[in-house]
């Protein structure tokens, strides 16, 4: 499943790109983390609470940071399993300044496998889009 978005900071290009970056704000931002710890340069152990429709499960996985353009983009791989099924992806996110704003935009694919993609594969795509938009609202309430 394709993932795309674009989100717009009241903050300069280094601001949002720390903060983005920032193991703190990562933890707090990602809708339902439960635990985010540092194993290795740019790669993060989670646990995480995620509900699509009616299946919600909690996943163990891995973060990783990878191609950093310091500081226009960046590539994020997410990969995690739990009970109800697997969830991966990547995503390249990418800061552009616009007027004295920053720009972030997001582009990726995302898998999901098990019970919670038979069960919710109808809801899938507005489930991503409003969990995206959970972390960016909580990202600008820090960065602006």
């Amino acid at each position: 499943m394709k993932v795309e978005g674009s989100y717009t900071f009241k903050a300069d290009r280094r601001k949002v790109w720390d903060s983005l970056l920032s193991p703190e704000v990562l933890s707090s931002c990602i809708p339902g983390c439960e635990s985010f710890e540092p194993t290795g340069d740019e790669t993060y152990d989670v646990v995480m609470k995620v509900g699509v429709a009616a299946v919600s499960g909690t996943y163990t996985g891995k973060i990783t940071i990878t191609e950093k353009h310091e500081p226009d983009s960046y590539t994020m791989h997410v990969q995690g399993k739990g009970a109800a099924g697997t969830i991966g992806g990547e995503g390249v996110l990418t800061f552009t300044d616009i007027d004295g704003e920053t720009r972030v935009d997001l582009t990726g694919d995302a898998r999901i496998t098990g019970i919670i993609a038979r069960v919710g594969q109808r809801f899938m795509g507005s489930a991503s889009k409003m969990l995206m938009n959970q972390f960016f609202d909580c990202l600008r309430s820090k960065v602006e």
